[in-house]
């Protein structure tokens, strides 16, 4: 189908990257209220106690700025259209092919909106996540056959994310146990000599780096906050520009880095025929416009928060 239109599937590959990071970055609901609770918690624990309520607000200049790069990349850098050759997918039959039906569409959204009705009024995803199944399965939408495996594949990959955060504040505590953070944000307090914007660039570029090598913004919060809150306090940003720095530190990882499940996702799908390439169909595009937005107005946010 994309094909027939003659869409250039970079383009999709930043829209779908815009639509699974944007969204937990800027709202607590979902995967964002596991994101802003894992900042929150790592952030006290690192000694500065911010509310949960004022990281959306925090937040808001860089999802801007990533906001910017979506339409960048809609009306600018893909909007041309792009042909590829169709050629018949390996193991692709008439058996396996999906057929959508209105029925079966309308049920996936009110399943969703379910989903989000209840968890928010009974403050549990995994309540959430029960209704929305539920639905699914009363629908019909979903076959019985087809209910356990993909199942499994949620909870493997959410198994993973668990297992590298896990790691991630094992390492963090390690760091902390040392005694070497404190000298770490003394020596570099002294380098940098109280300058903020460039502490600020630094500190993003330093998260860049992190998150681009683990992937995962949830897994390397705990690494991030365990140097950065302290960095920050020494040399006087804000509780909001604090947030800002870290939060955006950590949102690097997900765009553009080539272990991101946000960029393996898309590149799974869009190369189905071999067509799409995921360095640079995917993780190139989606590192310019995201990751340079991202750092650009992470650093104006942590200037005037």
């Amino acid at each position: 189908m994309l094909n027939e239109l003659e869409f250039d599937r970079r383009l999709i590959a930043t829209v779908i990257t815009f639509g699974l990071t944007a969204p937990y970055i800027l709202l607590p609901v979902g995967f964002g209220k596991i994101f802003h609770d894992i900042l929150q918690t790592n952030m006290k624990d690192s000694g500065l106690e911010v509310s949960v309520s004022d990281i959306p607000i925090a937040m808001l200049i860089p999802v801007l700025g990533m906001l910017v790069g979506l339409l960048w990349a809609v009306f600018f850098s893909y909007r041309k259209q792009r042909n590829y050759q169709t050629v018949q997918i390996a193991g692709g039959t008439e058996n396996n092919t999906v057929s959508f039906s209105t029925k079966s569409l309308l049920f996936a959204v009110i399943s969703i909106v379910v989903a989000l009705v209840v968890q928010l009024q009974v403050d549990s995803m995994i309540f959430g996540a029960l209704a929305g199944i539920v639905v699914i399965y009363v629908s019909g939408s979903m076959k019985w056959r087809e209910a356990d495996s993909l199942l499994t594949d949620g909870m493997k990959m959410m198994a993973f994310i668990g297992f590298v955060m896990l790691a991630a504040s094992g390492f963090a505590d390690v760091l902390k146990e040392t005694g070497d953070v404190d000298r770490l944000v003394e020596q570099s307090a002294a380098i940098i000599g109280g300058n903020q914007s460039l502490a600020a660039l630094l500190m993003l570029l330093v998260g860049l780096l992190i998150t681009m090598g683990i992937g995962s913004s949830f897994s390397t919060i705990p690494i991030i906050a365990t140097i950065f809150v302290p960095l920050s306090i020494q040399l006087g940003f804000s509780p909001m520009a604090t947030i800002a720095l870290v939060g955006t530190a950590a949102a690097l990882g997900d765009a553009g880095s080539p272990a991101s499940d946000s960029t393996l996702g898309p590149t799974a799908g869009l190369n189905a025929d071999g067509a799409h390439n995921h360095i640079w169909d995917t993780c190139v595009p989606t590192f310019l416009h995201y990751n340079v937005p991202l750092i650009v107005f992470g650093w104006i946010a942590s200037m005037v928060l």
